[in-house]
């Protein structure tokens, strides 16, 4: 398990943050046991559960507490925990022993539907099974599910004959017939109660006393209290001589509660799609040469130094470096990025990426839980289980409102009993009602599941949110500020004209040049020579080369003299321009680096160089116009240079010639006009910018200052996802919001009328086991539109061609 410190300085305070595989919750209002649990205990810091993901992050002193305790206090709270949550195959360098079962007067640590997965040792003995030290966070909510219809079933089955032989049975459906073996009507109804209440109750009732022992309330005390007084009233009237009971008020209520359950972690859990596919990325085992031999291990044994031999159509394990072979690799599922990469010695190699034709020979450097790809996976989980600030209000909320069902209950008995001449059954009916239908379950996924959605959605677009707070900010933001350097463009330079003098051939003059530029190392010479290669020109071999520091280059080319350079090299060889000189002035004018060309004593060609733009920076700026967004390019770069980039990419407003130390000053001073403004940038001098921007966007490929002091980060560094991320965020805030409406307008409306207050006048009136479906139903309709979200369309990047600044003759 790993001690993760926090990103954001704490006044010398270490903190470490964990995220705990915390299984068993069935509803989302039992967060709050797990939350009280934990949040009193010695040394944690904070904590925040997310009932979708079925998982804690939990902020912590390391000097004080250790995840093994974390660990113990989960399953003496009465959930299962297998540790910290890491993917699965993967093994955690600084895993701890499994700590010993906590004593707890609540029974066993963990029931028989979630029973803790096997200890490290043992799994690594099986070479089957998911090799991996911690707990699976996102895993299926089948087996939870499963258990639910079952307890469903037999409630259902039970339910139905102590309905046909009750009261309603009579009245509804006018069934007379006897009572078997002879018995009391009530008598046998107590009897098939039995299954329904010591089986198919038994997770309310447990569940209660998890939450009375955290000392707080949630959904589990609301229906154990529902069904238990129910069939508690109803079983000492039977035992005092038999009266009027409600059995199948209190078995039909339980089904419908347990059909909601099932129906409702059916539908959230689709919200954890996203987070299992990453977790199933990584490969069960790996081919590792170790003393000269080909031995075949599980991913979790491979250690870092480690060297791995892997084939076409396998997955590299681990990351690491390529030593040996060239292929191409398909790092998509990890970076989002949809073209192979070339890989060759000396190449970073991501773990659980696909290498497809060659044979690769790759060092790991980074195993288990410091990989990429578990980076990645903690990143997305600990944004899933973050709260934003309207989240944070509707758990307050959920809390308060099971106080207000119990207490309401108990009003709605007394009014009812003090004010009418009602008998006590009838009037504990609506009490029950009350406390069914005022459940805070609803409110309590309202944004959990949304977010859930959100960052899974951004996730696969490799479009990473750090928390939920970056989510919301994403919906707001009004002004798009973008380095230019690197992030709107490649940042390396790129040749977009070739000038010939008149008479001269083009492909002659770029065939002499291109040999003496691959003699040299300097950036704008590869430039040069990568240019004459895209273009098909042939090869010629350079004599007698020569580097003139700050000029540039000479050589002998089939006999030509060749030189290559700026304007002080052509000085320096006493050459002019001639019908060049106005050219060369149209060009600097640009923005662009000139480099001339003179063979045999004569001015031959203008080459002119700028920084490339990305394929997708345009679209990137025509997407974020159509959500009303303004693009503001920032660089240091002189002005005409910016212009062009700008006008070329259809970007509003340019603000060049700022000093890395002004960046952030430049951003304070958009904010002060009153818009929320989002920072992109790759680059250490764009960290203060990212951190005063309401919205740090980090392109992945940018240094790891920006990537840690931004909200979220592009993994693919690609403009185009800047749009992506904003209908995200917009999308995610539309979605909590309408869930936290609907939440709250239910028990704003089903109140009163399950208290009975519009009874006398209009006759309306709910039974339990109608509260009980409509509470589930409530759930069920926030989870589904949550999902909703998936549907959300999103930019889709436009086919990768040429690179628009390498046709000749560009702009």
């Amino acid at each position: 398990m790993r001690h993760l410190p926090d990103s954001e300085p704490n006044a010398g305070k270490e903190r470490g943050t964990a995220v705990l595989d915390v299984r068993g919750m069935i509803r989302a209002s039992q967060q709050s046991t797990v939350a009280a649990v934990l949040g009193r205990r010695r040394g944690v810091l904070d904590v925040e559960v997310n009932p979708v993901a079925q998982s804690a992050t939990v902020v912590f002193d390391p000097r004080r507490t250790s995840l093994a305790e974390l660990r113990a206090w989960v399953i003496e709270c009465g959930y299962h925990c297998a540790g910290q949550s890491v993917p699965s195959h993967i093994c955690d360098p600084l895993d701890e022993p499994d700590p010993p079962p906590p004593r707890s007067a609540a029974g066993p640590p963990a029931s028989a539907e979630y029973a803790p997965h096997p200890a490290p040792a043992e799994r690594l003995r099986a070479p089957d099974e998911a090799m991996g030290h911690g707990g699976h966070a996102g895993m299926s909510m089948a087996p939870m599910a499963a258990d639910m219809r079952n307890r469903f079933l037999v409630a259902l089955l039970f339910s139905v004959p102590i309905v046909i032989w009750s009261p309603i049975g009579e009245d509804v459906f006018g069934w007379h017939a006897p009572v078997p073996f002879g018995l009391r009507q009530d008598v046998w109804a107590l009897l098939l109660s039995l299954p329904v209440i010591f089986y198919s109750c038994t997770i309310f009732f447990e569940g209660a006393v998890r939450a009375l022992r955290a000392r707080t309330l949630d959904m589990m005390v609301l229906v154990a209290v529902a069904v238990g007084a129910g069939w508690l009233y109803s079983l000492i009237v039977t035992l005092t001589g038999g009266g009027d009971v409600f059995y199948e008020a209190a078995t039909v209520l339980a089904s419908f509660v347990l059909l909601g359950h099932w129906f409702e972690m059916r539908a959230r859990g689709g919200a954890n799609d996203a987070i299992r596919a990453l977790l199933d990325l990584a490969p069960p085992k790996a081919l590792v040469l170790r003393d000269g031999e080909l031995v075949e291990v599980a991913t979790a044994e491979v250690a870092v130094g480690d060297l791995l031999l892997v084939r076409p159509g396998t997955k590299i394990a681990a990351d690491g470096v390529v030593e040996e072979g060239e292929s191409e690799v398909d790092e998509s599922t990890v970076t989002g990025e949809s073209l192979p990469v070339h890989k060759a010695p000396g190449s970073t190699a991501v773990g659980a990426t696909l290498n497809t034709n060659g044979t690769l020979r790759v060092r790991a450097t980074k195993v288990g839980a410091d990989t990429a790809l578990a980076q990645i996976v903690k990143l997305v989980q600990e944004a899933q289980n973050s709260k934003a600030p309207g989240q944070r209000l509707a758990d307050r909320a959920a809390f308060w409102l099971v106080f207000v069902a119990l207490i309401g209950g108990a009003l709605t008995l007394a009014v009812w009993l003090l004010a009418t001449d009602r008998p006590f059954s009838s009037v504990m009916l609506f009490a029950i009602t009350v406390v069914v239908i005022t459940c805070p379950d609803a409110l309590g996924l309202a944004t959990p599941t949304a977010i859930m959605v959100g960052t899974g959605l951004g996730a696969k677009r490799g479009v990473l949110f750090k928390n939920a707070m970056a989510l919301e900010a994403a919906a707001g933001i009004q002004t798009v500020v973008m380095d230019k350097t690197g992030t709107l463009t490649k940042g390396e330079p790129e040749v977009t004209e070739v000038i010939t003098a008149p008479g001269r051939d083009e492909d002659e003059i770029l065939r002499l040049i291109a040999a003496v530029e691959r003699e040299s190392e300097h950036p704008l010479a590869e430039a040069v020579a990568r240019y004459a290669e895209t273009h098909g020109t042939a090869v010629a071999q350079a004599r007698h080369f020569e580097s003139v520091p700050g000029h540039g280059a000479t050589a002998v080319v089939e006999g030509h003299r060749v030189a290559v350079g700026n304007r002080r090299l052509i000085e320096r060889e006493g050459l002019g321009l001639g019908a060049l000189t106005g050219r060369r002035e149209e060009l600097g004018a640009t923005g662009r680096t000139v480099v001339i060309a003179a063979i045999d004593g004569q001015a031959a060609a203008l080459i002119g160089i700028a920084d490339a733009p990305r394929e997708t920076s345009a679209a990137a700026a025509s997407e974020l116009h159509a959500l009303g967004v303004e693009v503001v390019m920032l660089t240091g770069d002189n002005q005409a240079t910016a212009e062009r980039i700008a006008q070329r990419l259809g970007i509003d407003t340019v603000i060049a010639e700022v000093l890395p130390g002004d960046k952030a000053a430049t951003i304070a001073e958009l904010q002060r006009g009153g818009r929320k403004v989002a920072m992109v940038g790759d680059g250490i001098n764009d960290a203060p910018a990212l951190a005063q921007a309401d919205l740090g966007i980090a392109i992945g490929a940018g240094t790891d200052v920006a990537i840690e002091t931004a909200d979220l980060v592009l993994m693919r560094s690609d403009p185009l996802d800047v749009p992506t991320a904003l209908r995200i965020g917009r999308g995610t805030l539309r979605k909590m919001r309408q869930n936290l409406g609907w939440a709250i307008g239910y028990n704003a409306i089903a109140l009163p009328i399950a208290a009975g207050i519009f009874e006398p006048a209009t006759g309306l009136v709910l039974r339990p086991e109608i509260a009980a479906l409509s509470m589930s139903g409530s759930s069920i309709i926030v989870a589904l539109n949550a999902l909703a979200l998936k549907r959300l369309r999103l930019p889709r990047p436009a086919p990768t061609g040429p690179a628009e600044g390498g046709v000749r003759g560009g702009k």
